[in-house]
């Protein structure tokens, strides 16, 4: 049965890279001008498919046993990193980016790429500037370099970390109360891992592919990156998680409602 008794929201974490900033095509079109360069074909999204949340997947093995290039996995990492430095600077945050990170009661985020590319482009106001320093959790963190990657629920609960600093004791939040945002089938399951709920916005060529089976990968149990204890995942149909077609589309009003309640009802109770 769907769980019903949550807590409300206090706290909404939100991945950046390919979610609050539309990142994935970028990534798609780099590697397509490496791969027609060399005389292969564009990237088909049944291979993109299986790398999409995966670190290092863009250079990884999946990606060079379809790809059968010409050139070395260095040669191609150089050309792609070429790529990226001219297309990025085209790049714009969408605007239900820039209303989510503000909206929200609190906010953390977790990226890996938006530090390097928004110090690039030079926004004038950027989602970032939306969360305080110690609510982000970026790749290049001293941190992140003792963590594990996700699937495993590190990045997230280093988020909760970084609001519950900022917090007094009786005011800290628990990973139920957390409400996480992600477009990747691993970081779907690094947020149920951490014990957290989770809204998944898969990019519209990603559930096509992604068809069959959809409502199981709300449950996290995906086995794309096996890493044990499977005890931490959920059942279908849970209740904790949901799938919803753009960030636009989430109502955040019922988030902000839950939260002020909860706050108005623990201030009567203490007078």
């Amino acid at each position: 049965m769907p769980a019903t008794d949550f807590p409300p929201v206090r706290a909404c974490i939100f991945d950046m890279d390919g979610l609050l900033i539309n990142t994935e095509g970028i990534y798609e079109q780099c590697a397509d001008n490496v791969l027609v360069r060399h005389g292969r074909p564009p990237l088909p999204w049944s291979i993109k498919a299986q790398l999409m949340g995966i670190p290092g997947s863009s250079n990884g093995d999946v990606f060079h046993e379809w790809a059968e290039l010409p050139i070395s996995r260095d040669q191609y990492g150089r050309e792609q990193e070429l790529e990226q430095e001219k297309l990025f600077c085209a790049l714009r945050p969408p605007p239900q980016g820039g209303s989510c990170a503000r909206d929200s009661p609190r906010v953390a985020a977790s990226t890996r790429l938006l530090a390097p590319s928004v110090a690039f482009l030079g926004w004038s106001l950027t989602l970032l500037d939306l969360i305080p320093p110690e609510r982000r959790v970026l790749a290049d963190d001293e941190k992140m370099k003792r963590a594990n990657r996700k699937p495993a629920p590190d990045i997230f609960l280093m988020a909760l970390e970084g609001i519950n600093a900022t917090l007094s004791d009786d005011k800290k939040l628990s990973p139920a109360e957390c409400l996480v945002f992600e477009d990747s089938l691993p970081r779907v399951e690094a947020g149920r891992r951490a014990g957290m709920r989770v809204v998944w916005v898969p990019h519209p060529d990603l559930k096509i592919i992604l068809l069959e089976g959809r409502r199981g990968f709300l449950q996290g149990r995906t086995g794309i990156v096996p890493i044990g204890k499977e005890e931490q995942l959920g059942e279908i149909g849970d209740g904790w998680a949901e799938e919803i077609a753009s960030l636009e589309d989430f109502e955040y009003n019922r988030v902000i409602q839950q939260f002020e309640y909860q706050t108005h009802k623990n201030t009567d109770s203490q007078t």
